[in-house]
């Protein structure tokens, strides 16, 4: 098992959460990002900085995720593929994507984006904080001792 991070919009304190489970849990973590981010040390936690090119993080995670690995983002469109593919995906407020809930929210998004474009409607920013943090950390969590049960079944 690997954690792959979608990591040019996730929040600090979930790379925080993640590494340290990563390392606590000898799994390999990989941040892939089209720029440096910032990622605590450690010799499971690894920084992947791919072209910055669009979208070319999101690719370099679908031709290497394997399985069993767990992926987080806030990316639907991404969400949506990895779902497809049979991969656990969340994203760092704590939702598990499935597939119905991942066709629901890219449909969404979808209308928000030509609403957005037709300028009928405006971005709205959530707040990420206490609350969400700790929704993260309880699902991922809950899915990672999933995985790992799953594994010592092997």
């Amino acid at each position: 098992m690997r954690i792959w991070v979608d990591a040019d919009s996730c929040p600090v304190r979930v790379r925080e959460i993640i590494a340290k489970a990563s390392s606590r849990e000898f799994i390999d973590a990989y941040f892939v990002a089209n720029r440096a981010v910032p990622v605590p040390p450690g010799t499971t936690v690894h920084s992947v900085i791919v072209p910055a090119v669009e979208g070319k993080a999101d690719s370099f995670i679908v031709e290497n995720v394997h399985q069993d690995d767990l992926v987080i983002t806030r990316d639907i469109p991404l969400a949506s593929e990895l779902v497809a593919l049979g991969i656990t995906v969340l994203n760092d407020r704590g939702t598990e994507y499935s597939q119905e809930n991942v066709r629901e929210r890219l449909s969404i998004r979808n209308i928000m984006q030509v609403m957005r474009e037709q300028g009928l409607a405006h971005d709205r920013f959530r707040s990420f904080g206490k609350k969400e943090v700790h929704l993260f950390s309880n699902a991922f969590d809950r899915i990672l001792r999933k995985h790992l049960k799953r594994q010592d079944r092997r």
